[in-house]
């Protein structure tokens, strides 16, 4: 199977240009290639396939092998590599996602595209602003927000203290979430600065989530804690979240970096479980 390395702010996926690759079984493929001993080492997999409604469409799999319906640092490196290798020639693209279709304008130097500006949509609130939930012993309170999929958003003091390994899948698994949840850990720095880092559903701690600082960045609006521009900082990096209160429309930008390509044998792993 020929694949792409890609990577936005450290959210790395191993990319496969389905236009040309036939891949069966993608669930298992996702945990086969997201393996960092005896795979590529990635936070999953993503298809970049045709579409009949968009330029293209995006399928991701967590690291698990479920499949999620959207993700905001993927999406952009699916339009990076769709302009660079020739699926399309423009700069302003529409791509298919289970969340919908999603408008992309991207800028590009010299060939290339360096950075990608995404509409996320509506943003739709999916809990009271905050509700109030038992983590633990502890009664927390949450805003839930959905961009295209769930996210909890979680206001703390400490976000470098945390103990994620321990409260991450404390969120994700409780039953107020029958269909789990991405859940991110918020400190307000400053009326235009955020810093985050998230528990994302099927992968666990990642260094980057798109979708996730646009639910955190829309929170904090509703919330009247920043202004409607505001750079939300990550463990790999930083993205920009501007949210048009007139459309409604949440704006996100940020890098897009192909990593290396290669060829990776998938016969190796028969009879391998996974």
């Amino acid at each position: 199977m020929k694949f792409t390395k890609m990577q936005g702010i450290g959210n790395d996926y191993v990319y496969v240009n389905c236009f040309e690759e036939n891949v069966e079984d993608p669930a298992r493929v996702a945990k086969l290639v997201s393996e960092r001993h005896f795979g590529i080492g990635s936070d999953g997999l993503i298809l970049i396939c045709p579409s009949d409604v968009a330029d293209c469409r995006m399928r991701m799999f967590n690291e698990d092998g479920s499949e999620g319906s959207m993700c905001g640092n993927g999406i952009r490196c699916v339009g990076k590599y769709a302009y660079d290798h020739g699926i399309v020639d423009k700069p302003q693209i529409s791509v298919e996602t289970l969340g919908g279709i999603k408008y992309l304008d991207m800028q590009v130097e010299d060939g290339k595209v360096k950075t990608v500006k995404v509409d996320m949509g509506v943003p739709q609130l999916t809990s009271e602003l905050p509700e109030k939930i038992q983590v633990e012993g502890k009664t927390l309170e949450f805003t839930g927000i959905d961009v295209g999929n769930p996210h909890a958003v979680y206001y703390v003091d400490n976000v470098d203290g945390l103990d994620l390994e321990k409260i991450g899948p404390a969120f994700e698994m409780h039953e107020r979430f029958p269909d789990r949840v991405n859940s991110e850990f918020i400190r307000v720095i400053d009326r235009k600065h955020l810093q985050m880092r998230v528990w994302e559903r099927g992968s666990g701690e990642t260094w980057a989530c798109g979708t996730g600082a646009t639910a955190s960045a829309v929170a904090s609006m509703m919330l009247g804690l920043v202004d409607d521009t505001v750079e939300v900082q990550l463990i790999g990096g930083n993205l920009e979240i501007t949210w048009d209160r007139e459309s409604g429309h949440v704006y996100m930008t940020g890098p897009a970096v192909e990593v290396f390509s290669g060829e990776i044998d998938l016969t190796q792993y028969n009879g391998r479980e996974v």
